[in-house]
């Protein structure tokens, strides 16, 4: 009989994991229920893993590349209108997988409803694909599907993914402009120091002028750029600082070490931790509200949170409130929220509204946010500009003294 390892969740919230016998997936998965278990990763061992992807009907469809988040919030929004709508889900999924372009996501799609009809539930088959559907999103389903109230998740599932995804356009968007000016500016310097300066040189060793010290250096770096050896080290050194970001990042104390310092940057480390924050809330809120136990929302929000000093904090959460804690006071102690954050959900834990109270605060982050990346486009464009007037300076000035020596030679031989 195949043996099965598995990952799942016990009735306190915790992770629970081990390896049992049984003769498919499925049957794995109801004696783990029979032990008073939730499964949340089933794997045959030395075989494919039951979560991943599903071969199809008929063949292999082999596809490459990721599934963008807008594409799966276009499809959450869809989804919750055909099944307000009295659609069976069956048949929506049928509609959506058919509109949708042939990808990854597509596949999963087909692969969702065909575990449907089979009598799976929409959970557990979107379990499958979780590069498609996340814990998250699962859970989500799954709560909507014991309460019976799949369109409401749905819909407020569909709000969550587009406010987070409209905060991030956001935050991308500040930063193309600078990105895009940074990247032409160094162009035209690279241009510039490789094409232009040594014509210069030669100008000046034709008219026997002395180079100033500025020019000397600029001449020297216009050298340096234009090498063989000054290429292979400047590209060597922007590859080695990404390999020792990843590298240091593969590790959890460097990961740690990371983002603190991430959290920790002029302006950006602000911006950093009120998006944490706030999605943080956000989705917490999203989950509570969606009937989920809160011990699994957080286990939920600490393996999605995508910063290590979070994470962290959320797991202290967890376990104080495993120990009959509130969820103000391990907040309180972590150092990463605001007192404010702490209190406004403080008193949502002693009204009984606190996925209310988290959406709130929430709210408040984002127009934080908001101002917070429209401050930095402010800052960033004088910054750029003032740093451009001043290599551009530099370079003129280097140029001119000895153009101004010659002519001064010029002047006084006449």
């Amino acid at each position: 009989m195949p043996l099965f390892s598995y990952e799942a969740i016990d009735a306190r919230g915790a992770e629970k994991r081990g390896e049992i016998e049984a003769g498919n997936e499925q049957e794995a998965a109801a004696r783990i229920r029979a032990g008073g278990l939730r499964p949340t990763r089933i794997a045959m061992k030395g075989g494919r893993a039951a979560a991943g992807p599903a071969k199809k009907k008929g063949g292999m469809n082999i596809t490459f590349g990721g599934i963008s988040g807008k594409l799966i919030t276009q499809f959450t929004r869809q989804f919750a209108t055909l099944i307000d709508a009295g659609l069976p889900i069956v048949r929506s999924l049928d509609i959506l997988a058919g509109q949708a372009k042939p990808g990854p996501f597509k596949n999963a799609l087909e692969g969702v409803k065909e575990d449907v009809e089979g009598g799976r539930s929409l959970s557990e088959a979107m379990g499958k694909y979780p590069k498609a559907f996340d814990r998250l999103y699962t859970n989500m389903v799954k709560a909507g599907e014991a309460g019976g109230v799949l369109d409401t998740i749905l819909t407020r599932l569909a709000d969550f993914r587009e406010k987070v995804e409209k905060l991030r356009r956001q935050i991308i968007g500040a930063m193309i402009y600078p990105v895009i000016v940074i990247f032409v500016a160094c162009i035209i310097l690279g241009f510039i120091m490789v094409f232009i300066i040594p014509k210069f040189e030669v100008i000046f060793k034709d008219m026997n002028v002395k180079l100033p010290g500025m020019t000397q250096f600029l001449i020297n770096t216009s050298h340096f750029i234009g090498s063989v050896t000054g290429g292979v080290v400047i590209i060597g050194g922007l590859v080695s600082l990404v390999v020792t970001y990843k590298v240091i990042g593969l590790s959890p104390k460097g990961r740690y070490a990371l983002d603190t310092l991430k959290l920790h940057l002029p302006v950006f480390g602000t911006l950093v931790s009120k998006n944490a924050i706030s999605r943080f809330c956000r989705t917490l809120g999203t989950l509570i509200a969606s009937g989920v136990p809160i011990l699994e929302a957080l286990n939920i929000i600490r393996g999605a949170t995508g910063n290590a000093v979070l994470a962290q904090a959320i797991g202290d959460v967890h376990n104080s409130i495993r120990e009959g804690d509130t969820i103000a006071e391990p907040l309180r102690h972590s150092g990463v929220f605001e007192p404010i954050v702490v209190n406004m959900i403080s008193v949502g834990e002693e009204t009984g509204e606190l996925d209310k109270m988290l959406m709130k605060v929430s709210d408040n982050y984002d127009n934080e946010v908001d101002s917070l990346v429209a401050g930095l486009m402010s800052i960033l464009e004088p910054v750029l500009i003032v740093g451009m007037a001043v290599v551009v300076g530099f370079i003129v000035i280097a140029i001119f003294l000895p153009l101004v020596s010659m002519m001064n030679q010029l002047s006084s031989g006449a």
